[in-house]
This record gives C-alpha cells, structure tokens and sequence, in this order.
C-alpha cells in the first residue's frame, strides 16, 4: 500500500498538483479487526519527526520532495494509555485515559513536510442496513473531539473523513466558524451507500456551504472467490473520487478503478457565489443558532 500511496501522490506532483489527497485507510485493510494490526503512532501537529509512523514519513517526504499539500486521507491511529487493551467509543479524546484508543485520523501536510492538521474522524460509521451492510467501526475505534481546519495561500481547508459527511452541521462549523472555501473528505462509501448516497452527499454540502468538496475513496477490489481464506473480511468500496464545485457541479470524478483526479479550481467562484446568494448573511440567527463547543 505504501508504494501504491507512493506512486500515485508522485503522479498528482508530475501533473502539476499543488494539493493532493489520499483515501480514507489507505494504509491498511477496511476491516474494524484490522485496525488494531495496522495502527500506528502518528504525530502531532507542528511535529516535524516522523519516525514512529512509516505512512507519516512517506507524506513527509513526499510533499516536502514535491513542496505541495497533501491531505493524507486516514490511517488508523494508536494512543496508549495506561492498559494496552484498545477500547471502544469514550466521550473523552485525552491522550492519557486509562485505556488505549485507536482512532481513524487524517494527516495534513504542508510544502515542507509539517504537520498542519489532524482531524480523528469525528462520527463512526455504525450502521446496519438490512439487506445491505452491517459495519461497526465503534468496535475497535473511538470517535475524535474536534473541528479540523488548516490555513493555506488560497483560503482555508476543513477536514472531515467518510461519516462525517453526512452530518451537514459540522461541514456548516467549517463554513460559519471557519470560512473554509474548501473541505475535504477521504471517504470510503460501500456498494449500498455509495451509488445512492456519494455523489448526493457531495454535492449538497458543497451547495449548503458554497465551498468546493473533495472527496478521495480507495479503488474498487473485489471479494475473493473463497473469502474464508482471507485474514479480514473483505470490504468493496464504491470508488468515485470526485471534485463538486460551490455551484454543485461535478467538476471531476472517475470511476471504481484506480487513478488521479485532476481538477483546476477558480477560488473567485466561491465568493462570487457567495455574494451572488448571500445565504450566510441572511441566516435567522434570532431563531436558530450553530454553536461549536469544542
């Protein structure tokens, strides 16, 4: 997977990105009984030493080599505590509770090779569809406590990863709080979820914000023919990276396979639609009220 990660963030570079993001759990299996096996200790931010992390290291050494952004999708994160048995969902993210935690966490780059954010994904993918899939991330995972915004040349960039899109409040944080012109999503939507919901998603934070989405998913791999043979159950992802612009266009996508979405972005768009549609300036904040509490 490194050399995968490796080869195609050097493919963005070559075509001239200044801003490239990876899938969400790049670096490892799909599967809440991998995370464990796969998790790794990642740095903070403002931390220049990468040396416990190897997937930290390559995003370092790529984007300082390449002098770009890079939004490095997610891995799977280990914080100790004081018992080395991982646990589930807490309402505490101190680095210091009793138990270890595994989160799901997204590292940003800048083009020195600094770390510029960390978003733990906020809402964990639990849910059971019938007649569709059945996940828990919650069984190895605990969820993050914070908004993630990192500060660039052309405006601010939230983060969140797969989940969290669908909960339009904590893209509303980035916008209202934060004036992000840009967030960013490192997704990984399944075959029930991904060909109705993906696309949709996308496209109605972009409109409710009117910011450009991004979103980076793993390619489609598809099951084994004997899949009791396999250390994890397998998971298929949708695929579909795509860039929708604050119109709700789709600017860029492709399509299940592997590959590099290239999309030019016009940042004046973002104020030109805002202006265009005032929507933040005529919210009725004598009704309701966004409150961000940590």
């Amino acid at each position: 997977n490194h050399q995968t990660a490796k080869e195609f963030i050097q493919k963005a570079a070559d075509g001239g990105a200044d801003l490239c993001v990876l899938p969400e759990v790049w670096n490892s299996p799909y599967a809440t009984a991998a995370f464990p096996e796969y998790a790794e200790k990642l740095p903070n931010v403002g931390d220049e030493s990468m040396a416990d992390s190897a997937s930290a290291q390559l995003l370092h050494d790529l984007a300082k080599a390449n002098k770009m952004w890079i939004v490095g999708g997610s891995v799977p994160e280990t914080v100790a505590g004081t018992s080395s048995a991982p646990s589930a969902a807490t309402s505490d993210d101190n680095d210091n509770d009793e138990k270890s935690k595994i989160y799901n966490t997204c590292l940003v780059m800048d083009p020195t090779g600094k770390v510029v954010a960390k978003h733990r994904k906020v809402h964990l993918f639990d849910i059971d569809v019938p007649g569709g899939i059945t996940f828990f991330e919650s069984e190895t995972l605990s969820p993050g406590e914070s908004v993630s915004v990192f500060e660039t040349p052309i405006g601010n960039i939230g983060v969140g990863i797969c989940y969290d899109i669908r909960f339009a409040e904590y893209a509303m944080l980035l916008r209202q709080q934060h004036n992000c012109k840009i967030i960013v999503y490192p997704g990984a939507f399944n075959m029930t979820t991904g060909p109705a919901h993906w696309e949709l998603l996308q496209r109605g934070r972009a409109l409710d914000n009117q910011c450009y989405v991004i979103t980076a998913s793993p390619a489609r791999s598809e099951p084994p023919a004997d899949e009791s043979t396999s250390k994890y159950p397998h998971y298929t992802a949708w695929g579909h990276s795509t860039v929708v612009s604050p119109w709700g266009d789709v600017l860029e996508t492709t399509d299940e396979s592997a590959g590099v979405v290239f999309a030019d972005l016009d940042m004046s768009k973002v104020e030109e639609i805002r202006q265009s549609l005032p929507i933040y300036n005529q919210r009725r904040t004598d009704i309701y009220k966004l409150e961000q509490t940590k």
